[in-house]
């Protein structure tokens, strides 16, 4: 679907990745939607993948199968015994894991009779049947695709690395006095990813997800004469993996080395009480990916972005 290679490794296609997982007897699968009480069993058939499922495990955990703050529906797809074979969060952003082909043909099913769809994320090979799935029939029509690279830090790692130099100062969890400053550059960065400027399209909406962010101790900070020196977004984080986005080394500060120590300074405060952290980004962002590799984080996997046309 993309005309893009991966740094260091071949991506599996789509039979291989589906392989892995043990075959079930029923041809036709169709989505449910997850009501409240089935929490636990959705979180225990997401935590089987947990890197990759780490954004569905945050959001039912913070706000439950139901709720405005998930900004769409959870489905489920069930074999003929009952049993859960994939897990979708059909929305704004449309996110999914998925066992089998027919769970994802099941979600795709779910997303064309949803409107307002912006973003769908996920692994490269699942996202590419999905799409191929959605957009048989007359649906919102893809406006941006994008590779990206999922990198992931370990506390192995972060043995093996050891103790770096700290930071001129340390990163602090923001407070709402910092948001007139991280708003407008984490609009920015979301800007060059999509194409579209929240603060234009949503301000009220963005102001308070970012404050709610801020208010859950999930977004970092440096500052420094009034300015933001550093910023880091947790996203979604569980015992097992936290997920990192939005980072951001002023320009003045870049190539001097305190970006990746305040990242690696983050990670080793993030691996106290997790087991992990990943992130993603951009294949073309090469700055970006030699942060990350200076840091200790390695090559994971390759994910796909879609970005779909409003209206």
């Amino acid at each position: 679907m993309f005309q893009t290679t991966p740094p260091t490794q071949t991506p599996q296609a789509p039979q291989d990745f589906f392989a892995a997982f043990a075959p079930l007897r029923v041809r036709a699968a169709y989505p449910e939607r997850l009501a409240p009480g089935s929490e636990g069993e959705v979180l225990s058939f997401l935590s089987e993948r947990p890197a990759h499922a780490v954004n569905l495990i945050s959001l039912v955990r913070d706000n439950g199968l139901e709720s405005p703050h998930n900004r769409g529906a959870f489905y489920g797809c069930r074999d003929e015994a009952g049993r859960l074979e994939g897990v979708a969060l059909v929305g704004h952003a449309t996110l999914f894991e998925a066992r089998t082909p027919r769970a994802l043909h099941a979600f795709a099913r779910a997303a064309q009779k949803s409107s307002g769809l912006h973003m769908v994320l996920g692994e490269s090979e699942p996202v590419e049947e999905f799409w191929r799935r959605y957009r048989a029939g007359e649906h919102q029509p893809m406006r941006l695709a994008c590779r990206e690279l999922m990198f992931e830090f370990g506390r192995a790692a972060a043995a093996a690395a050891g103790a770096g130099p700290a930071p001129a100062s340390v990163p602090r969890r923001a407070t709402p006095e910092d948001l007139p400053l991280v708003m407008p550059v984490q609009a920015r960065m979301v800007e060059d990813e999509s194409g579209v400027n929240p603060l234009a399209s949503d301000p009220e909406g963005f102001r308070r997800r970012c404050e709610r962010r801020a208010g859950l101790g999930r977004t970092w900070v440096v500052t420094r004469g009034g300015r933001l020196v550093f910023k880091a977004e947790v996203i979604a984080e569980t015992e097992t993996v936290v997920y990192l986005e939005g980072i951001y080394v002023a320009p003045g500060e870049r190539g001097r080395g305190e970006g990746l120590r305040c990242l690696s300074w983050l990670a080793g405060e993030i691996l106290r009480r997790s087991d992990s952290v990943c992130v993603l980004v951009n294949e073309q962002n090469a700055a970006a990916q030699g942060l990350y590799r200076k840091a200790g984080f390695r090559f994971v996997c390759n994910y796909d972005t879609i970005f779909l046309r409003r209206g």
